[in-house]
């Protein structure tokens, strides 16, 4: 079964050249990983595990001439669930009005049209999704979790040790 990120790349373009696109091949790893290595949600993430989560999900890119301003990623089924997160403006393109024109341009991907439950979590940006329709969890007694926020720092350490054994 094929999807449509892997026939052909959604992008759409606005008029004043910035580019959202879905393709893979043009994300810039480096642009991510500096920036999610010191946002708040993923501070000291390896770059590796920045690597494997982008190849495991629907990876939006924001591109201005070229060069990679954005990004947000979907952990998705592509049928009935989605998960978004690691949503970033770089901070030099902030305040133009991205990171909304990023989600109006993702939630009308073909792959995420018809889903029954799209989730998020965020600090700090609630008003933005609430313009998409967001709300704050209708049942949160219905939701559990397993939140490890030191895996990074102790990863990296265990891993450390290993080195000098």
């Amino acid at each position: 079964m094929r999807t449509h990120t892997e026939a052909i790349p959604y992008e759409v373009h606005r008029d004043d050249g910035f580019v959202a696109s879905d393709d893979p091949a043009r994300i810039d790893l480096d642009v991510v990983h500096g920036y999610l290595s010191r946002s708040y949600w993923s501070a000291g993430i390896p770059r590796e595990t920045v690597e494997r989560a982008a190849r495991n999900s629907l990876v939006f890119g924001l591109y201005s001439s070229g060069e990679q301003v954005g990004y947000a990623r979907v952990v998705t089924d592509r049928a009935s669930f989605a998960y978004l997160c690691d949503v970033f403006v770089l901070e030099s393109y902030q305040g133009r009005g991205l990171g909304q024109w990023m989600m109006e341009a993702l939630l009308e991907h073909p792959d995420l049209q018809g889903l029954r439950r799209f989730l998020l979590a965020t600090r700090d940006a609630h008003s933005l999704y609430a313009r998409y329709g967001f709300r704050p969890l209708g049942a949160p007694a219905s939701f559990m979790e397993r939140h490890d926020p030191d895996v990074y720092v102790r990863n990296r350490e265990e891993g450390a040790k290993g080195k000098t054994r």
